[in-house]
């Protein structure tokens, strides 16, 4: 996957194109990302302990993966990633435009 936990990525295509958030969850199975305040949802829940009062509660949906691109933050921009590897043999994502390394995310 070109993307992990804790990246800021933007959709790049559909209905949320443009907007910017952090990845919260990528489930693996489904190809599918959860992005912090994109693709709100509305849920309608019973009283729980977690939510006494019930009602409406608005959540981040899912997004197909091959809809987002990582932000690089030199170039400003959505860019694709590479890979390049380091002299001890650990591989490392890059942009491909101007060859920023994007930091290991929390796993």
């Amino acid at each position: 996957m070109h993307v992990r936990k804790g990246d800021t990525v933007v959709v790049v295509t559909g209905k949320e194109k443009g907007k910017r958030g952090k990845v919260l969850r990528i489930l693996t199975k489904k190809d599918r990302v959860l992005v912090e305040r994109v693709n709100m949802v509305k849920r309608h829940t019973k009283p729980s302990q977690k939510h006494p009062q019930g009602g409406i509660i608005e959540k981040e949906g899912s997004i197909e993966i091959s809809n987002l691109q990582i932000y690089c933050p030199k170039c400003d921009a959505p860019r694709r990633t590479g890979v390049k590897v380091r002299e001890d043999g650990k591989k490392q994502r890059t942009c491909r435009k101007c060859g920023e390394v994007f930091e290991a995310a929390e796993r």
